[in-house]
């Protein structure tokens, strides 16, 4: 019997009869607490992937469990983020954050009456990632990164045990990226929620992941599983290290691979 919390089984994924199959032949096994990363060229699937995943579509062929059950509607155990913030403007940094809380069971029917207890949650989540004293800031007061870290928050506020992210430190610097690697990682150590992270970024891929898979061109499917034995935590200076150095070559000869072919 196995023990992953997430099994993709030989999934193919056709959006329309008569489109090409966006996924073919997708097998993963992953376990519950691993931080798992996917890397492929442009269009290889990467966000077909998570749609399984999470529900919003079915496969066309194959099966998609999560914790233990057969993935057949949208789940409700996830927490997702994407490029864009999407923080909702006309709510404070804090109304943002509490926002799934809103929409989410158990926390929906509880929200009234426990409200302090998950006001607290998400002023904690919020120091978590440097944000204190931002709770009563509007998103367009906020710098770029500092939305994305209130868009992790919001994402872990109702402690999903599934946190799905779709590049979503791509539209930042070279230095703020680095920095929402260590809050990431440091979330994820404190934590240890499940995450599948969509990147196009392969040393955003060595930073932060256990395991690596890299997808083929479309349609996508798994070419290689690669465990990455970098100690934790990782810090900036482990970027420099032949260790990391050399992984981030390896991946990238692995998807220049895939393009030439």
């Amino acid at each position: 019997m196995s023990h992953a919390f997430i099994e993709l089984d030989r999934v193919r994924l056709r959006y329309r009869e008569g489109d090409d199959l966006a996924l073919e032949q997708t097998t993963m096994s992953i376990r519950e607490g691993e931080f798992v990363a996917v890397v492929g060229p442009s269009g290889c699937g990467k966000s077909s992937l998570m749609k399984l995943v999470t529900g919003l579509m079915p496969p066309t062929e194959g099966n998609v469990i999560v914790a233990g059950q057969e993935v057949t509607d949208p789940i409700s155990i996830v927490g997702m983020a994407f490029q864009a913030s999407t923080l909702l403007p006309w709510r404070t940094t804090l109304d943002n954050i509490m926002l799934p809380l809103e929409i989410v069971q158990p926390h929906r029917s509880r929200l009234r009456k426990h409200k302090a207890e998950y006001i607290e949650k998400a002023r904690t989540l919020l120091a978590e990632v440097g944000l204190s004293g931002c709770e009563d800031k509007f998103p367009w007061e906020l710098s770029g990164g500092m939305q994305q870290r209130a868009n992790l928050c919001r994402a872990l506020i109702h402690e999903p045990r599934l946190l799905m992210l779709d590049e979503p430190f791509g539209a930042l610097d070279a230095f703020t990226r680095e920095e929402l690697w260590d809050a990431l990682q440091s979330l994820w150590m404190e934590h240890k929620f499940t995450v599948i992270l969509v990147t196009h970024d392969l040393r955003e891929a060595a930073y932060l992941a256990d395991t690596i898979y890299v997808m083929s061109k479309r349609p996508g499917r798994i070419l290689v599983r690669r465990e990455n034995e970098l100690a934790r935590p990782r810090t900036q200076d482990t970027s420099f290290t032949p260790p990391f150095v050399d992984l981030v070559h390896e991946l990238r000869d692995e998807i220049r691979s895939v393009r030439a072919s």
